[in-house]
């Protein structure tokens, strides 16, 4: 067990490393990584939603009550700043129905479940970005299949409810089992939590090589387009949370954890949307992929960035 912590300690901390290593190997030797069946993507993400529920305590909610204002912003920004920049830079690109509905489910995602462990490295507020994820992986089932068919109905074809009950069976439900496992047996869930980036880095690695092994020929032609939409997306999303904080008069470590609530998606939910929803575009899920390995990057680096600016002392 010692080996396991020690190890998933490695990993992560370096899960930007992993990531990227293992996105290059299955975009220039896909033959090698075609073994993982698209399929098991949606277990996979329930795992790790399973792990982000073994993280989650019934206290992190008391700043539901004490604090409403922050996290009514942030789910406010979460749900409105990403969905609308996918949209502009939709138009803009003049994507192809295959990117477009990938870029716009990255942009109707939840936050993603790395933000607080983002935040917790740039000194920002950890229980306000605990508290941002979980409203909004937990309105999901709700806002993202909307969002989706609010930007995206008129050209694709959305079902609506057949993605709530995907993001009900992938998202909450192994979230609940859990929180439920938390409460009830915290020995098991302590033992698990400390080898839980481990588990969730072996989840988002293989979704990732699966899908990149899939369509590395057309990802390697459209390379330029996608991963300079997803670039600017990610880090318009990190600007704009900051810029939101600032407008409303948040304290640094509070504005630190809203730029990045806002900035990073749960783009596995969007990769197993888009393959559950949208077969019949090839490259639906190709942004996804490359928003989980660019924000990995980008959220090192501004943790770098916001650990460099002191808060004040009452932060």
């Amino acid at each position: 067990m010692k080996f396991l912590r020690q190890t998933s300690g490695f990993v992560g901390k370096n899960i930007a490393v992993i990531v990227i290593i293992f996105a290059a190997l299955a975009l220039f030797f896909p033959q090698n990584f075609n073994f993982i069946n698209p399929g098991l993507i949606a277990p996979l993400l329930g795992v790790i939603m399973f792990g982000m529920g073994l993280t989650i305590r019934l206290d992190d909610f008391k700043i539901l009550f004490f604090r409403p204002k922050e996290v009514i912003i942030g789910v406010l920004a979460q749900f409105i700043v990403m969905p609308l920049l996918a949209f502009v830079l939709v138009k803009i690109f003049h994507l192809s129905p295959d990117l477009a509905i990938g870029v716009i489910l990255v942009g109707t995602s939840p936050g993603g479940t790395s933000s607080n462990v983002i935040t917790y490295l740039s000194k920002g507020d950890v229980s306000l970005s605990v508290a941002i994820t979980s409203c909004t992986t937990l309105l999901a089932p709700i806002m993202t299949p909307l969002l989706t068919y609010f930007l995206a109905g008129e050209s694709i074809e959305v079902n609506i409810f057949s993605m709530f009950l995907s993001i009900i069976q992938i998202i909450i439900i192994p979230i609940f089992l859990g929180i439920i496992v938390h409460k009830f047996l915290p020995k098991i869930a302590n033992s698990i939590q400390d080898i839980l980036p481990l588990i969730s880095t072996i989840g988002i690695v293989a979704i990732i090589i699966s899908i990149v092994s899939a369509n590395a020929s057309k990802i390697l032609i459209s390379s330029f387009v996608i991963i300079s939409i997803v670039i600017l997306h990610n880090i318009f999303g990190y600007l704009i949370g900051f810029l939101i904080g600032k407008v409303t008069r948040q304290p640094l470590a509070k504005i630190k954890a809203l730029s990045i609530e806002v900035g990073m998606q749960n783009s596995g939910l969007a990769a197993s949307l888009a393959i559950t929803h949208f077969a019949i575009y090839p490259l639906a899920a190709v942004p996804a992929v490359i928003f989980s390995v660019w924000h990995n990057i980008s959220g090192g680096i501004l943790a770098g960035i916001y650990s460099r600016m002191k808060n004040t002392p009452h932060e």
